[in-house]
């Protein structure tokens, strides 16, 4: 099988698994994802083939989808992967990559520390992910699931938790406002890439102009 039709064969399961997905962690998004890292990918020496089914599959069965379990997902693409005979190499690489990609894998006791694997196709891949989590499409991602789990838009007494641990981050239930402070506004600085750096950019600044309009409308008495 060549590394188009391993590709292929991924696209078509991906699409299947994720059929009735929520929708910020649906195909579409696994789609975008995978095209911002073939564009980062332009300009980045890295095994194509590892970014692309690392793409693909870093979110086939995200934890908190699935009652926390982070071992899910790298289990399935690994017995997928098998099933297609990708080398062995090349599917140890993409579970790290479905392993680390992830903002909350980076949390330790509140800090954002150096994850214990690293390398040039991970973070392409954790580039084009972190950029679909802002801009107008981050900003529609957040609140769709903010409504999937029943969350307040906004409530001013409710202050964002800028030392959360991990478990905290998985278990909080706190308005989507708060997740722009907690996380989303916190990426455009931890982007590896000079393409991911780049785009960031201005997807951010789309992010601050949404808050001040926001906060406008919200209390249209102090506009």
């Amino acid at each position: 099988m060549t590394n188009t039709e391993i590709v292929e064969e991924t696209i078509t399961f991906v699409k299947e698994t994720l059929q009735n997905a929520e929708g910020g962690h649906d195909w579409f998004h696994i789609q975008r994802v995978f095209k911002n890292s073939m564009l980062i990918a332009k300009d980045e020496n890295v095994n194509i083939l590892v970014v692309s089914l690392g793409a693909l599959l870093h979110d086939i069965a995200d934890a908190k989808f699935n009652d926390g379990d982070e071992t899910l997902g790298p289990k399935m693409a690994e017995n997928f992967l098998l099933s297609l005979k990708v080398p062995k190499r090349t599917i140890n690489h993409v579970i790290k990559i479905i392993k680390y990609s992830s903002f909350k894998a980076g949390i330790t006791d509140g800090k954002i520390k150096k994850k214990l694997f690293s390398s040039k196709e991970l973070q392409v891949v954790q580039d084009a992910d972190r950029l679909d989590a802002i801009g107008a499409i981050g900003i529609a991602r957040a609140f769709n699931y903010g409504g999937f789990k029943n969350r307040a838009l906004y409530d001013p007494n409710i202050s964002p938790n800028l030392g959360m641990s991990k478990e905290e981050y998985k278990k909080s239930t706190a308005p989507t406002i708060n997740h722009f402070y907690e996380k989303l506004l916190l990426l455009k600085d931890k982007m590896n890439t000079d393409t991911g750096k780049r785009l960031a950019e201005e997807r951010h600044q789309y992010m601050i102009d949404f808050l001040e309009q926001f906060y406008r409308e919200w209390n249209p008495l102090k506009a």
